[in-house]
C-alpha cells in the first residue's frame, strides 16, 4: 500500500516508517501539520497514519476535517498520546477511522493499517498496475514489462522503478529517492542511488530504442510520461 505517515516526532516517525517499508509498504513522510496536508489532499493514498498534535498550525484534527470536508474518504489511523475516552472520541468524530494511543506495539499498529487498507479497497478498485509509454508494472506479481519484454529486477531496483513510475513527469530528487526507497533521513554521502539507477537503466532503457529514466542536472531523476 502506498501510506502517508505524518508525524512529527522523529523517534516514532522513523520506528514506523522502517517498518512499513519492510513490510512491503510505499511510505510518504511529513514532520508537520502544513506539509501533511498538502501530501494528503494532493496524493493519493491507501491509508493516512496521522498524528493527533502537530507543529506548523494545522493539528491533525484540522486534517482530517479538512479532508472529509473535501469528500476525501481514505481511512485514517489517528496516533496520539492522548488516552481520554473524549479525546478518542474526538478524534473519530473528526473522521478518524482508528485510533491508537503512544505508546503501542509495531504489531498492533501494522495490523490495524492494513484492516484499514482493505477496507478501502472494498470501497474502491485498487491500483494494480503502473503503465507508462509501454513499461508495465503489475503491482500484485511484482513483474515488469516494456514491450512485453519481461525485465527481472531486484526487490530494491522494483521499489526504486515504482517509486519513479508513481511520480512519472515529475523530478524526483536524492531527498525523496533516499527516504521514499531506501528509507534514510539523512544523506549517507554515498553513490548508492546512481549506482542503483545505472543498474535499472541497463534493463529498463539500454534494450530498447527509447529511453525512459531521465537525468534532471542538478535536480534529481525523471521518468518521462510522454
Amino acid at each position: 500500500m502506498r501510506i502517508l505517515l505524518v508525524e512529527d516526532d522523529p523517534t516514532v516517525r522513523g520506528f514506523v516508517a522502517k517498518g512499513l517499508t519492510e513490510t512491503g509498504h510505499l511510505v510518504e513522510q511529513a514532520d508537520n501539520g502544513k506539509d501533511g496536508l498538502f501530501l494528503a489532499v494532493s496524493e493519493k493514498f491507501d491509508v493516512i497514519i496521522l498524528d493527533r498534535m502537530l507543529p506548523g498550525g494545522i493539528d491533525g484534527l484540522r486534517i482530517l476535517e479538512t479532508l472529509r470536508s473535501q469528500a476525501n474518504a481514505t481511512p485514517v489511523l489517528i496516533l496520539s498520546a492522548l488516552a481520554d475516552v473524549d479525546d478518542r472520541v474526538a478524534g473519530l468524530k473528526a473522521g478518524g477511522d482508528d485510533y491508537l494511543t503512544k505508546p503501542f506495539a509495531f504489531s498492533e499498529l501494522l495490523a490495524r493499517v492494513e484492516a484499514l487498507g482493505r477496507r478501502g479497497r472494498n470501497e474502491s478498485a485498487p491500483q494494480t498496475k503502473l503503465e507508462i509509454n509501454g513499461l508495465e508494472m503489475d503491482l500484485l506479481s511484482r513483474t515488469v514489462k516494456r514491450e512485453g519484454q519481461k525485465i527481472d529486477l531486484q526487490p530494491r531496483e522494483f521499489r526504486l522503478l515504482e517509486f519513479l513510475m508513481r511520480h512519472a513527469g515529475q523530478v524526483v530528487t536524492r531527498t525523496m529517492l533516499l527516504e521514499g526507497v531506501w528509507d534514510y533521513h539523512f544523506d549517507p554521502q554515498t553513490n548508492v542511488i546512481d549506482v542503483h539507477v545505472s543498474r535499472l537503466r541497463q534493463k529498463v532503457d539500454k534494450p530498447f530504442e527509447q529511453p525512459l529514466i531521465h537525468t534532471v542536472r542538478n535536480a534529481g531523476y525523471m521518468l518521462r510520461a510522454d
